[in-house]
């Protein structure tokens, strides 16, 4: 570009700045709105410990680096834990019992122990951070691949997705390990275009980070084996062409993709050893004692607690899913696809078909090479090796509840959009008289993104596009792509303006409701009594007909609270009988979150542990009796 010509170069730099302070305000200001969500209440509590503790005792089904980061403020703060507490010393006696400590002690942190809403928000900061860094990652990496308005379109569409706005602020694993994982493919291309000590180093550190966020980082390995694979069948410019210059070329960058998992491998170990310092060993009874065990004990600790870690994982991998109505008992491949077609803005889909057309042209134009540099053609072969894996993962996964993991696939596909811009512009000084008009389009479809994303602040979790044919979002989502325990505030705020002094709640999630809703009473909508006659209830849209069933409410008045999360019902004079036609199901047809059966009210269980933490080992062997009673049961009608 000229020198003389210099306003050009800027606009976008500061276009993007805005657009990042957009996005900063709206997921910044929705997050102080919104109550905790369902798996904030175990991260937030296992991220202190870490730090506080140096033990993984608790959510080993995922590892630590997210939750730690989101825990530095907190333990910055002062925050308080009382490790005294059966909630903490329960979690260490193996998965299952750790796995239901973990709420109750993150509930107790969160709650008992600190003011809610401050260790809420101080919590959330660094996450919307992390999310900020993400979208501008975007726009450097888009704009090496096709200039700064390719750069700046990638910016538009992240900090406009409802999915990111909603998620990103959260206490979850989702957002962090998309970031990892882009930055593990811009590592990765850089690593394999030029080896050198320096990308091997930067290799393998993005690679720990993804491996220490989230075990579906294990995905990744797939993805340098295909991109590998790839270059044998389609080679790019700077490969040699001489066979044996190409082996030499080949062997560098496979020894280099070793050293930098290794690399990988210690920085997991690292943090593992750091965080697991004081963990009592007692779990690692392979090793019989002798003077120097404790020693083989601790250093052996950190894969002993990844493999479990990975292993609990792989257990709670499978869940029902529930999708158009319909609920599987397990992931379908169909889940993602028809999500991502509701959830995402219709803009952001016009601008995907429009990206797939103009690429078409150009390539049929012999203008598609001028849309990337040859420097970055390594980086654009492995987002597209990137994206086919991930979204084939997703496909076959049998976990399918939510948006959030379909986060890697939905990142990928805004990288892919930065040569728009530029293709446009070729086609345009090649003759191509549609190209003018297609380029006030894409900026056409960026500013209804904007204005979107505005207009529907702050209820970015439960948005669906008008794909949804005006259907009420339950008949159709569930779970976290509806409502996840995040519209408590509103609900109350709804209450008291009717000047109501009691409310039945129904809410997704196991934390105390009073806390946001003193009015609040637990409620179980398929456990209604002739005492609820008459009253006003309020129930999550994803506990009508996923994860409970009570579509029996729909036969009376209701209101719709927090643009489709939740549900106020005005309860009938008379409430019918179970299994009468009005009236509560069946105690067989009950249901409960996760596919639990119908006779296992796990959130009523986690209040009581809430409130009494002593009752944790009374309910567990509660519990224990009643699933071997039923395995005995189902074992005897087999005979």
């Amino acid at each position: 570009m000229n020198q003389s010509e210099p306003a050009p170069s800027k606009v976008p730099v500061i276009a993007a700045l805005l657009l990042l302070l957009l996005m900063a305000a709206l997921a910044g200001g929705a997050m102080r709105h919104e109550s905790i969500t369902f798996d904030e209440v175990a991260h937030i509590g296992a991220g202190v410990s870490y730090l506080q503790k140096l033990d993984l005792r608790l959510n080993e089904e995922h590892p630590p680096l997210a939750k730690a980061f989101a825990a530095v403020p907190l333990v910055l703060r002062g925050v308080k834990a009382d490790y005294s507490s059966p909630a903490w010393t329960f979690g260490n006696s193996g998965f299952f019992k750790q796995f239901f400590a973990e709420w109750v002690f993150g509930h107790l942190l969160i709650a008992t122990w600190n003011d809610p809403f401050a260790t809420l928000f101080w919590a959330r900061l660094p996450m919307l951070l992390l999310t900020l860094f993400l979208g501008w990652l975007l726009y450097v990496y888009g704009r090496k691949f096709a200039g700064p308005w390719g750069g700046l379109l990638c910016l538009c569409a992240y900090a406009t997705m409802p999915a990111f706005l909603t998620f990103g602020p959260l206490v979850l694993t989702d957002t962090a390990i998309a970031l990892f994982c882009v930055l593990t493919l811009w590592a990765f291309a850089d690593m394999w275009r030029a080896p050198s000590g320096k990308t091997v180093f930067w290799f393998g550190l993005a690679l720990g980070g993804a491996i220490l966020t989230k075990f579906s980082a294990g995905i990744l390995f797939f993805c340098f084996i295909v991109f590998i694979l790839s270059l044998r069948w389609r080679t790019v410019e700077g490969m040699p062409a001489n066979k044996a210059d190409l082996r030499i070329w080949r062997r560098k960058r496979w020894g280099s993709l070793i050293k930098g998992t290794l690399l990988a491998a210690f920085v997991v170990y690292a943090v593992y050893f750091i965080l697991s310092w004081n963990q009592p060993t007692d779990s690692f009874s392979q090793i019989p004692k002798f003077p120097a065990s404790p020693v083989f004990r601790r250093l052996l600790m950190p894969p002993w607690i990844f493999l479990k870690g990975l292993f609990e994982f792989a257990l709670t991998a499978s869940r029902p899913a529930f999708i158009l109505g319909h609920t599987y008992p397990h992931g379908v491949w169909f889940y993602f696809p028809i999500l991502f077609v509701l959830k995402a803005p219709l803009a952001f889909l016009a601008l995907l078909l429009l990206a797939i057309v103009v690429g078409l042209i150009a390539k049929a134009r012999l203008v598609q090479s001028k849309a990337i540099s040859p420097e970055f053609q390594l980086h654009w072969r492995a987002t597209w090796i990137f994206l086919v894996v991930f979204t084939a993962a997703c496909l076959l996964s049998r976990l399918t509840i939510s948006i959030r993991h379909f986060f890697i696939p939905m990142v990928l596909m805004i990288l892919l959009l930065a040569p728009l811009p530029k293709l446009l512009a070729s086609l345009r000084y090649s003759g191509w008289r549609p190209a003018r008009a297609a380029q006030w389009l894409t900026a056409g479809l960026a500013l209804v993104l904007v204005v979107n994303v505005v207009h529907i602040y702050p209820h970015y979790m439960p948005f669906l596009n008008s794909f949804s044919m005006g259907r009420p979002g339950f008949e159709l989502v569930s779970d976290s792509n509806l409502d996840w325990n995040q519209a408590l505030p509103e609900v109350e705020q709804w209450v008291r303006q009717r000047g109501l002094q009691h409310i039945l709640l129904d809410e997704y999630g196991f934390f105390d409701s009073t806390i946001y809703m003193p009015q609040s009473q637990s409620w179980n909508c398929q456990q209604a009594s002739p005492a609820d006659a008459g009253k006003i209830a309020v129930v999550s849209a994803g506990s009508i007909l996923d994860a409970h069933n009570c579509a029996w409410l729909l036969n009376y008045p209701r209101e719709e609270l927090a643009a489709g999360s939740m549900y106020a019902f005005q309860l009938p004079a008379v409430i019918p009988p179970a299994g009468a036609p009005g009236g509560p199901p069946l105690p067989e047809d009950r249901r409960n979150i996760g596919g639990m059966p119908g006779n296992f009210d796990v959130i009523a269980i986690f209040r009581t542990c809430v409130r009494d933490p002593n009752q944790l080992q009374p309910i567990w062997e509660n519990m224990t009796a009643l699933f071997q009673a039923q395995a005995q049961a189902q074992a005897a009608k087999k005979k």
